[in-house]
């Protein structure tokens, strides 16, 4: 079983960070078709929540009680509302190349966090592999285009993600991510929902508004959510976070398929790299299993 689970957890963080590499994209498009961020958010985060309680009906999964439910809505109340707020506004100000970046500090403040408060130990490989994917991230996401204002709210969404992991690897110990998804989904959607009361919502006006809507709801939200938070459990937050260094990759080669952004041989090499760190990391999270394998 716990072979199977690191595994697994490698294969879900991997899905995770491919997922979230269509945000931006996604929310471009929306922003083209006149949604601003508070709506956008709101649909977001709402439309996830009925796709979960779905699948939660389906399942037959209980919700989480007690101080469990608490500490999920403040990871969706406080946590993911800021940081899908920093992050969707940066896009506004900024390429989606340079806040992928700067949101790709997140992996280095996790790290710190992890050491600091979760006493995780710092090895060789990990450093290593941090030192790739940041580089890797540096040249990838191409950083160029974006005031002041976008870089500081990339950043501030940054720190917020950090938190947000781990906080979530402590409660994600007790409760399965589907119940925990739907949770914060629900408290995200709460949120944004008075906020875009109070500032008057902004529907999509065509067909190609909602199905980007529909995108970030559906392949932005609820698949990578799912899958980070169940990965999370496996592998811990640090190793969590250095994976999910691929999204970036999946954001920039997006972004000049369908946005026209430029795709540079330097961006290449930043991918090869960010590419080693996750093989890296998957080799000596395989390493660890078939040592506790053999152990046990």
């Amino acid at each position: 079983m716990r072979t199977t689970g690191r595994k697994g957890g490698l294969i879900l963080i991997i899905l995770s960070a491919a997922s979230f590499g269509t945000l931006a994209i996604f929310g471009r498009f929306a922003y083209a078709d006149g949604i601003d961020v508070p709506t956008l958010l709101f649909m977001r985060f709402a439309i996830a929540s009925l796709v979960m309680v779905v699948l939660l009906l389906v399942t037959r999964q209980p919700l989480p009680r007690g101080k469990i439910l608490v500490e999920l809505i403040g990871m969706g109340a406080i946590g993911y509302v800021g940081q899908s707020f920093c992050y969707l506004s940066a896009v506004k100000y900024a390429s989606a190349g340079l806040a992928a970046l700067l949101l790709y500090l997140y992996p280095a403040f996790v790290f710190i966090l992890s050491a600091l408060f979760l006493k995780e130990r710092v090895t060789r490989l990990k450093t290593c592999a941090l030192g790739l994917a940041t580089l890797g991230v540096g040249l990838t996401a191409n950083p160029q285009g974006g005031s002041w204002t976008g870089i500081l709210l990339a950043v501030s969404a940054a720190a917020i993600y950090a938190v947000y992991i781990i906080v979530g690897a402590g409660v994600m110990r007790r409760v399965s991510a589907a119940p925990s998804s739907l949770v914060i989904f629900a408290s995200a959607a709460g949120v944004y929902g008075v906020f875009t009361a109070v500032n008057g919502p902004h529907w999509p006006a065509t067909r190609a508004g909602w199905m980007a809507v529909g995108g970030i709801a559906l392949v932005s939200t609820v698949i990578p959510v799912v899958t980070f938070l169940a990965g999370l459990k496996r592998v811990g937050p640090t190793d969590a976070s250095m994976l999910s260094t691929l999204e970036p990759v999946v954001t920039v080669v997006l972004a000049a398929w369908l946005l026209g952004e430029s795709l540079r041989p330097v961006t290449l090499v930043g991918g090869a790299l960010i590419l080693a760190a996750v093989i890296l990391l998957a080799r000596g999270q395989l390493r660890h299993t078939g040592a506790n394998t053999l152990g046990g």
